[in-house]
């Protein structure tokens, strides 16, 4: 009876199927143009390729993408934290108004979003005209920058730190209130374990999202150059002058340097989740 029982199918594609089309999707999405990347910079000599990417001009840029890209992750895994856990945690008016709040950055055009923050932080703009007097530059400088940056990254913190909340138990914080622990003891040793894979997560996608950042960025930040042009607008420049290969060389660049920032950050997410859950 056994021996003559068929075989139970699954209602869904077997293995091979999936992985067939993943594959070939991958492929055509992310693999053959970045491939393409590659093998356009691989058209130009290495001193060639090494004077494209390390002019001073490049340098600049890369030192206010990247410095700007990590402050405004780091701000936001705070204050992401925090908008979070309010609204988690608390019931007030307005509760459901502030959460589709958070999502505004996704659903803004960039465009839009900087030249609200430019006529907002400009020197007679409605925060800028405060700023100024006491001598912080906000608009059309590397601090404006930080801001765009900060702006179209929070919602990748708050929506993969909000459902982690949500399951973990208040009665574990007032267990550990219980039994003497400090509020920043019942942080550090009971909300901070479960919750720190998702809050690298959200780090990592807020930092990916500000590296490859350009409509909101453009407007505020004045994009002068050696002080506030960024690496994606370089890009744009030198193909507005026709060079392909200095423009795909810097995009090589950023490439190799974002994912091996991507890849320790997920290795140090994969040692965190062990961890836990040793």
């Amino acid at each position: 009876m056994f021996a003559l029982a068929s075989k139970e199918q699954s209602a869904l594609p077997g293995f091979r199927v999936t992985l067939a089309y993943s594959v070939v999707y991958l492929g055509l999405i992310v693999l053959i143009p970045l491939a393409a990347t590659f093998l356009k910079t691989a058209s130009m000599t290495w001193p060639a390729f090494v004077e494209a990417v390390t002019s001073p001009r490049v340098l600049a840029s890369y030192r206010l993408t990247f410095g700007t890209s990590l402050i405004a992750a780091t701000v936001n895994v705070v204050f992401g934290l925090l908008v979070a856990w309010v609204l988690v945690r608390y019931r007030f008016p307005g509760k459901k108004f502030v959460d589709a709040f958070v999502d505004l950055p996704f659903a803004l055009p960039t465009a839009v979003a900087g030249i609200a923050l430019a006529a907002i932080y400009a020197k007679n703009g409605w925060i800028g005209q405060f700023m100024d007097p006491l001598g912080i530059k906000t608009a059309f400088s590397p601090l404006g920058v930080l801001i765009a940056l900060t702006f179209i990254g929070l919602p990748f913190v708050v929506r993969t730190v909000q459902p982690v909340l949500e399951d973990l138990e208040p009665e574990l914080e007032e267990a550990a209130v219980s039994l003497g622990a400090s509020r920043w003891e019942t942080f550090r040793r009971v909300l901070l374990p479960p919750l720190y894979p998702s809050l690298l997560t959200g780090f990592a996608l807020a930092f990916a999202r500000a590296l490859g950042e350009y409509g909101s960025v453009v407007f505020i930040s004045g994009n002068m150059p050696m002080k506030t042009e960024i690496t994606p607008l370089l890009i744009i420049t030198k193909l507005e002058q026709y060079d392909y290969a200095g423009a795909t060389a810097i995009a090589v660049v950023m490439l190799i340097a974002s994912f091996a920032l991507l890849l320790f950050i997920n290795l140090l997410q994969k040692w965190s989740l062990q961890k836990t859950r040793g």
